[in-house]
């Protein structure tokens, strides 16, 4: 018999799937179905288990270009940081962990020599590029994105989740929700 908690992250993930176009990688569906979560210490402080503290401050920023924060919180806000870090720590295998910090590494140099306008075009162009060009980026975007959307804030304030829905409304026009609908 499942829990109420494992229908929710099933149904947490699927959603996170659609907005990924339905591909996601064997590790982050692992660990979004086991419940992976961004644990801080007793007194509040988080200290990241797979990344450095540099490492995982890169990647809250990288986060926060993709998802950055407009009238709902980015992706900084959300912790979508401490999410991947846990997913690093709880879901890869040693292998996959190391490949994630060596692009990491790669990506860092260019990114943090740049100026915020050279960092969104180098992002940009990292996102247009097909096939195995840019496949840590590709990466650290699906954990981006499944990380916001399965938070809490990502999934009721951006996405509108109803955790009990009312009446179904097949075909409501988007200007009268104004975001996407979540059920």
């Amino acid at each position: 018999m499942t829990s109420s908690s494992d229908i929710d992250r099933r149904e947490a993930l699927r959603r996170a799937a659609l907005v990924l176009g339905g591909v996601l990688s064997a590790p982050l569906a692992a660990g979004v179905l086991a419940g992976c979560e961004a644990r801080g210490a007793p007194d509040g402080t988080w200290r990241p288990r797979a990344l450095t503290p540099d490492q995982a401050e890169l990647v809250a920023t990288i986060a926060e270009q993709i998802l950055p924060a407009t009238d709902t919180p980015g992706a900084r806000a959300v912790g979508v940081h401490r999410f991947i870090d846990a997913l690093l720590a709880e879901s890869y295998s040693a292998e996959q962990r190391e490949r994630f910090v060596a692009g990491l590494s790669d990506l860092g140099r260019t990114y943090q020599t740049s100026t915020p306008d050279q960092q969104r075009a180098l992002l940009e162009r990292l996102d247009r590029v097909d096939g195995e060009a840019a496949p840590f980026f590709r990466t650290l975007k699906e954990l981006t994105l499944v990380g916001y959307y399965t938070s809490e804030i990502g999934a009721t304030r951006e996405l509108h989740h109803v955790p009990v829905p009312g009446r179904f409304d097949g075909c409501v026009p988007l200007a009268q929700i104004g975001r996407t609908w979540a059920v």
